[in-house]
């Protein structure tokens, strides 16, 4: 690959992104811009502009974005609307941040003239993958420097080293090794690997972020309604709200309940297992009354036929493949199922957990004039169950009477 003449940099205004920032410069002499996203990590932004500046990066060479409504808006809505989870558990909260942050790289190269993109993405873990499928995905040529798979800096004494060389201002807390590593969003917390390696050992308790300890959550269940149009959520306990402003609202509520904590050991895309503790409280809320609100608007077929699809299409997003044509056929689908998602479910959060324990819609399928104990005005013929019984055990019987005859 010939060198870059300018890159678009994923930059947090962290440590290692200043390196990477630095490393680039100095090892293809090419120009940086900087693009930082808002993605509702609950960390102030400012510092990214001033430290991009201290290390030479022009203003208007600068990038930071709030994106929190198009994230949950075009991302973690459509995710939701197919009840997506990886593994039975995981509710991908940093795979679905990846293909925003690519599709905004690519944009910004295409705006100020870059011929590469560059993230700070190891070599063993699965964002790599998200990055680049995603930027491939949106312009097949495009660069992308991948500085962990390239440069020689290995360990954290020789990124301080280099820092230290190129006047990188080191913050006393980021000379030693970090106890764990953390990716944030709006959806999610994730923290992984040094006290979180040995999948024996418990987490500790200053590993969570978004949480409270369920032990320690209100003595009292509080009730939550969430609204639903079309498979997406738009209001709380009544209050029409946009996108980002509900899941924030979620976070809130199943924060202070000590609701969404989860301990998983996944299976990378690369090919190693890895042990993380996500924190998802208004991801998990969210799941539960979608669900719920499906329970009463969506057809026995359709409900099966999203339940047999959902894994195939957690395992793309996993996987990188968000801009992929089998993704977006999957999405198609799954969309045309929430035509008449729409109505209302209540929530009970308590101690950790988040239950439906109602649900109501103009769009209801249920029939209590189908289903009562009591009488039914002639809503049911219960002799027609005879004849349908009969048909569906045709099979069995036949088969019963083979292995009868064949034994005898």
């Amino acid at each position: 690959m010939s060198a870059p003449k300018k890159v678009v940099l994923a930059y947090s205004g962290g440590l290692d992104t200043s390196i990477i920032l630095k490393w680039l410069q100095t090892e293809y002499g090419c120009e940086v811009v900087t693009f930082t996203a808002d993605l509702g990590q609950g960390e102030e932004l400012d510092p990214a502009r001033e430290k991009a500046l201290m290390l030479g990066i022009p203003a208007e060479n600068i990038y930071i974005e709030d994106v929190r409504e198009e994230f949950v808006r075009d991302f973690v809505f459509p995710m939701f609307r197919a009840n997506a989870v990886y593994e039975g558990l995981y509710l991908l909260g940093t795979s679905i941040a990846r293909p925003l942050i690519s599709k905004r790289l690519v944009e910004i190269a295409a705006e100020t003239g870059a011929d590469a993109v560059s993230h700070g993405a190891t070599g063993k873990g699965n964002d790599q993958v998200r990055f680049e499928l995603a930027a491939y995905a949106l312009n097949p040529d495009i660069k992308v420097i991948a500085p962990w798979r390239e440069w020689d800096l290995t360990s954290r004494t020789k990124l301080i080293d280099f820092a230290e060389k190129n006047q990188i201002p080191i913050a006393k807390d980021k000379r030693g090794e970090a106890p764990f590593s953390v990716d944030a969003n709006l959806l999610h917390t994730s923290s992984e690997g040094k006290v979180l390696e040995d999948p024996g050992e418990m987490a500790p308790d200053y590993v969570y972020q978004r949480t409270v300890h369920p032990e320690d959550a209100p003595d009292t269940p509080e009730y939550v309604e969430i609204g639903f149009e079309r498979g997406d959520a738009v209001s709380v306990n009544g209050e029409a709200m946009s996108p980002a402003t509900v899941l924030t609202k979620l976070n809130e509520l199943g924060g202070k309940h000590g609701c969404g904590r989860l301990d998983l050991v996944e299976g990378r895309f690369v090919g190693m297992k890895s042990r993380g503790i996500y924190e998802t409280p208004g991801g998990t809320l969210l799941l539960e009354a979608h669900r719920g609100i499906e329970s009463i608007t969506l057809d026995r077929g359709a409900a099966h036929l999203k339940d047999d699809l959902m894994p195939r299409y957690a395992e793309l997003i996993y996987n990188g493949f968000w801009f992929s044509p089998e993704r977006e056929m999957l999405q198609a689908a799954i969309d045309a199922s929430q035509t008449h998602v729409t109505g209302t479910v209540r929530l009970k959060l308590y101690k950790g957990s988040a239950r439906c324990v109602g649900r109501w819609s103009d769009h209801s399928l249920y029939s209590e004039a189908h289903v009562t104990f009591e009488e039914d005005a002639g809503a049911y013929d219960q002799k027609d169950a005879a004849g349908f019984i009969q048909l569906n055990a045709l099979r069995l019987k036949l088969l019963a009477a083979r292995e009868r005859r064949l034994k005898g």
